[in-house]
């Protein structure tokens, strides 16, 4: 292994601090402005609190209902999360295992609609889910579901996308020996290569997952007060009279939580899983 002249290594050491400091400085000042009452953060900025306070973190929860907001986004990002992985699942085996008429016409379809800007499918979604509550009294807007069916539209392409070449690079010959042994089609794909394929599922879970969690315009058009999920529940904490930044701060802390730990935890099917993808 041919090591990297020293002049390189410096370089690349004073790279990756400035993109840590350019990564941490945000971070840090959003925990000092979570710890200071709201006369400090309303006035010059300091670094350091003149009064260490926990009070935002329990004003947050009173201030606005960030519970209600919270359960809203488990249940949609959650929901949106689950529905993508086994659509995308049964897809993917499809395309991957099998040679249909428009099969190549399919895959081209399903990235195409990642090439246009989200807010294309703003009006087109509104006016779909009221004339479909109007005639059928099924009530999509304003709804959790509506909002889960949103979030299908934007993350399914491209969960189908990546599962496919996730899929190709698992042997058929797995398949075949599966076959060999009494399994069906259904029966080959749960037992042999969804085990094979969990870096794949867990990347596009976290795909599908971060994508309905910090979404805010369609969660904003799409939602009332009772279904209203965090990402729009933030803006709260603003008045007309004042801006409670400390509890913004801490709000925005406490909601980035799930998706930090759920990262750490995931981090290593995560990697294995999108470099599979992208190497086939």
């Amino acid at each position: 292994m041919i090591n990297p002249p020293a002049s390189f290594r410096w370089i690349r050491r004073i790279v990756l601090a400035l993109l840590a400091v350019f990564t941490l400085v945000p971070v840090g000042v959003m925990v000092s402005s979570s710890l200071k009452p709201l006369q400090d953060v309303q006035g010059p900025f300091r670094w350091i609190p003149s009064t260490l306070t926990v009070r935002p973190y329990f004003d947050i929860w009173k201030t606005v209902p960030l519970g209600k907001y919270f359960v809203n986004s488990i249940i949609v990002a959650g929901g949106a999360t689950v529905f993508s992985v086994l659509i995308a699942i049964l897809a993917a085996y499809g395309v991957s295992r099998y040679r249909f008429r428009g099969r190549r016409l399919f895959t081209v379809t399903v990235l195409s609609t990642q090439m246009f800007p989200g807010i294309l499918f703003l009006l087109p979604l509104f006016l779909i889910f009221v004339n479909i509550g109007n005639s059928t009294g099924v009530a999509l807007y304003g709804s959790r579901g509506g909002l889960i069916l949103t979030y299908l539209t934007f993350s399914l392409p491209f969960s189908i996308w990546m599962l496919v070449g996730y899929f190709d690079s698992i042997p058929r010959d797995l398949d075949e020996a599966a076959l060999v042994d009494g399994c069906g089609p259904v029966r080959a794909l749960v037992q042999i290569i969804i085990p094979a394929a969990i870096p794949g599922i867990v990347a596009v879970a976290v795909y599908a997952f971060m994508t309905a969690w910090g979404e805010v315009l369609f969660a904003s058009v799409m939602t009332n007060d009772e279904t209203r999920t965090l990402a729009v529940g933030l803006q709260g904490y603003a008045t007309l009279n004042d801006v409670y930044w400390n509890q913004v701060m801490a709000a925005s802390l406490v909601v980035s939580v799930p998706v930090v730990a759920g990262f750490l935890l995931l981090q290593r099917y995560l990697v294995a899983g999108l470099t599979a993808g992208a190497v086939k």
